[in-house]
């Protein structure tokens, strides 16, 4: 349920020039219009698993980005039932969609395998089939050093590129090594993101070192039993898994509509694990890859 100060889930990454969404609980368009994110930026929405405070955010979405002319391709992915439902969705409701839109069903493993990082599922514990989802980056090059390049009379240019993207250039009848003008490559960020599920070996193998989890805190350690029965965690139970995984930062997140005030929350996940903060509507935060 939403509350005065609570929307229902959902998560953007922005990375460069792209947006990847998780979850699209009901008025995330809202959402999307207060943090200024945009409707027609590259975009990929990932579903977790099919109750309502997930999905039926979707319909409104893609409404959305046809009335404002959307024309970039959409793809969805979600476990099975995503298809269904979308195409249920644009069938019944009398709005025609202007941009091209993919629909994946998929289960774990491999989501997706881009240049620069990629997506993997995992079946998380919920009463219902669930996926949890880690965006790994792939190491990044490292600083490239213009004064080295020069020294070895490597001019300005296409050859500077090359040599930033690992590749040894030729001047004249030398090798110019691209080790030597670039230092060595910079890890990249890990997000890991669980909700609706309790905690398990699976998120915790995919959190393992994370820089980043963001984890299902629905109750305080008074409602563990009712957290175990609907498949959720408790604020102690996401801490421990993050203090066993040597997550760098834990955020709690898809909190129980019956908490006014999440600090119990805090407070209890806080006496296991330091690192912890509970979302906030438009939280804002940078993720940075570990040293």
């Amino acid at each position: 349920m939403p509350t005065k100060t609570r929307n229902l889930p959902s998560v953007v990454v922005k990375r460069e020039n792209e947006v990847l969404m998780f979850d699209c609980g009901e008025g995330t368009q809202k959402q999307m219009i207060l943090s200024r994110i945009g409707f027609n930026k590259k975009m990929m929405i990932f579903i977790t698993h099919m109750h309502g405070d997930h999905v039926l955010g979707l319909p409104g979405m893609l409404q959305s980005m046809s009335l404002l002319g959307r024309s970039k391709e959409l793809n969805v992915y979600g476990p099975q039932g995503i298809k269904d439902f979308i195409e249920s969705v644009n069938r019944t409701v009398q709005s025609q969609l202007v941009f091209p839109l993919q629909v994946h069903e998929i289960g774990p493993g491999r989501v997706l395998n881009e240049p620069g990082y990629e997506i993997k599922a995992i079946r998380a514990s919920h009463v219902i089939p669930c996926l949890s989802y880690g965006l790994v980056e792939r190491p990044k090059p490292g600083r490239f050093y213009p004064g080295k390049a020069k020294a070895l009379g490597v001019p300005k240019g296409p050859l500077w590129k090359k040599l930033q993207l690992g590749q040894d250039v030729k001047i004249g009848g030398r090798i110019v090594k691209s080790s030597n003008v670039v230092g060595s490559a910079r890890p990249g960020a890990k997000l890991v993101y669980a909700v609706d599920t309790r905690p398990c070996s699976t998120v915790r193998r995919l959190a393992a070192s994370t820089d980043l989890l963001i984890h299902d805190g629905s109750f305080d350690d008074s409602m563990k039993d009712k957290a175990r029965e609907y498949g959720h965690s408790t604020a102690s139970e996401a801490a421990n898994l993050a203090k066993q995984a040597n997550v760098k930062q834990l955020i709690l997140t898809h909190i129980s509509a019956m908490y006014t005030d999440p600090n119990v929350l805090l407070r209890e996940a806080r006496k296991i694990y330091r690192r912890t903060l509970i979302a906030k509507d438009l939280m804002a935060i940078e993720v940075k890859p570990s040293k």
